[in-house]
Parts: C-alpha cells; structure tokens; sequence
C-alpha cells in the first residue's frame, strides 16, 4: 500500500524572523547583534533566517558621508562573510538587509547566503522617502533564487506596498518571499488593529499562494519611530508565526510545508489565480523585462 502522505515532508522548514533594533553608525554592534540571533534561531532548529532593512548600518543617515562610510561590497565584504559563515556552520539559509555599495552607488539591499556561500542579492526596487537622497533604485528585478529549502524571493519594506512585486515572484514560481523591512506609523493607524503592513503582506501571500516571512525593526532612531511586529504568513494568507511585539527585539518562528505554496494555487476545480489572469487585456508579466515566467 502507498502511503498518502507520501512526498508531504518534502519542503518542511522553519522559519525565524529575527526583529532587531539596530543603532545608526555602531556598524560592528549591529552586525554582533545579527549573529547573536542568527545563533539562537539556529540553536533553536530555524532553517531560513529573515532579518531586517539595513540592519548592519542603521536606517536613518544624516549625509552621503556617513551612509557610503557604512556600506561594503556584496557579497565579499564583511557583513556578508559573517552571515555566510555561520549559515555554513548551521546548514541554514539567511535573507538580511544590508547597505550595499557598488563603486561610486549605494543598494538598499538585501542578500542571502546559504551553507554554500552567497546565493543572490535583491535590491530594493522603490525607495522610500529620504532613501531616494542615498540609494539609487534596484536594477535586479525581482529575481527568485532556486535553494535545497524552496525557492526565495525577497522584497524590501515599501516593495509589499506594490502589488506587482508579490506577482512577479509568484509567477516566477516563488515559494515564499522574504522581506527585510522598517516599517514605520502609518497616519490614522488604530492602535488596537493590526498593522496595516501586515494586512498587505496577509492579503499579497493570499492572492499569490506564496508564504510570507516580514522581519521588522523596533526602537527610535534620530527621531523616526518603527513599529516592530514581524510576522510570518501562510499561502493561505493567515498569520502562522507573529505578529511580534510593537517594542521589543525578539525571534518568531513558524513551521512551513513551503511545496504548499505550490499545491494551494488551484484553489478549486475552476479557479487558479495566476492562470486566471486576462493576460489579452494586460501583459502576462506586467512589462517587466527582468524576469520569465515559470510555466
């Protein structure tokens, strides 16, 4: 007899977000700070490690000086090296924002390493606010990196406002996508509701059957409050690890069939969002030239 649950297992994971206070300018505090919660996730079994925007530099920079004195190149500088290392040591993989430098550019970045080195690098496609005085737009797309877990995308804080970024993960054949955020108050916010970015990160894995695992940052940094609460979220759109603490650094988990990102796209007999898609009235991949679909 043939076990129904056979080839169920095959995509189990834990997951980890690590939420942080970074502090600007104390570069070597912040990234001791990453790998101490790197170490306690993987003590504690997580096999993919999301940490937040920025979160070896700092966020709020007073000059060009100051945000190009705390970059390092990707994936050969120092903050990279640490993360890979320990992802070797562990066996684990790890999405973390990092402020990238390219010669005379700075990246918003985020980066994952895996047991066998630097896997790829995301850069944060819309920048926020006063980021646009620093960093220059991504020029990567929305790439997914295929890894022995799943296949990852990232995006960063203001990319889950977009929802032609969850999209064109998903069509790419993301299983789930990690993203690297500051997210601060939004005006109007009722404090007793949940975060709005939560709802769209909720409603952006629902839409596109692609688990979602948001790290945040907590703290007040020269004035600019952040409102921590890292989730982590089903395919299905519900919450399976968070939302954390609004002021508090601390580690969430879940557990994840990530191959259920895959199975739970046929939703019923009829529907199938991605393939329901009226790609006769607006491009199959919404006019991006960086990326081909999966199927």
């Amino acid at each position: 007899m043939t076990s129904d649950r056979k080839g169920r297992n095959e995509a189990e994971v834990k997951i980890a977000c690590c939420q942080t206070e970074p502090i600007v300018s104390e570069k070597q505090r912040n990234i001791e700070k990453s790998c101490e919660m790197i170490e306690e996730a993987a003590s504690n079994g997580a096999r993919l490690v999301v940490l937040p925007e920025l979160c070896n530099s700092g966020y709020v920079f007073e000059s060009r000086e100051e945000a190009f004195a705390l970059s390092e190149e990707v994936p050969n500088g120092e903050t990279t090296n640490l993360w890979a290392e320990l992802a070797a040591e562990h066996r684990l993989h790890i999405a973390a924002g990092i402020n990238e430098r390219e010669g005379d550019l700075l990246y918003n970045s985020s980066v994952v390493v895996g047991p066998n080195g630097h896997v790829g690098t995301f850069r944060k496609v819309h920048l926020w606010n006063e980021e646009n005085l620093f960093f220059e737009p991504g020029n990567l797309g929305f790439p997914v990196f295929k890894t022995p877990i799943g296949r990852l995308a990232c995006h960063i804080c203001y990319d889950s406002w977009f929802p032609e970024s969850y999209r064109l993960a998903a069509l790419q054949g993301a299983d789930i996508v990690c993203v690297s955020t500051n997210w601060v108050p939004i005006p109007g916010q009722d404090p007793d509701r949940e975060a709005m970015a939560n709802i769209l990160v909720m409603a952006a894995a629902h839409v596109n059957s692609v688990y979602v695992a948001a790290a945040d940052r907590v703290g007040t940094e020269r004035g600019q409050p952040f409102i921590g609460q890292s989730i982590i979220v089903s395919c299905t759109g519900w919450p399976i690890g968070g939302p954390a603490s609004p002021d508090k650094e601390e580690i969430i988990y879940a557990e994840a069939n990530l191959a259920d990102a895959r199975r739970k796209r046929n939703w019923n007999e009829y529907n199938q969002p991605l393939r329901d898609r009226r790609t006769d009235i607006y491009g199959e991949m919404l006019g991006s030239s960086h990326v081909r679909g999966w199927y």
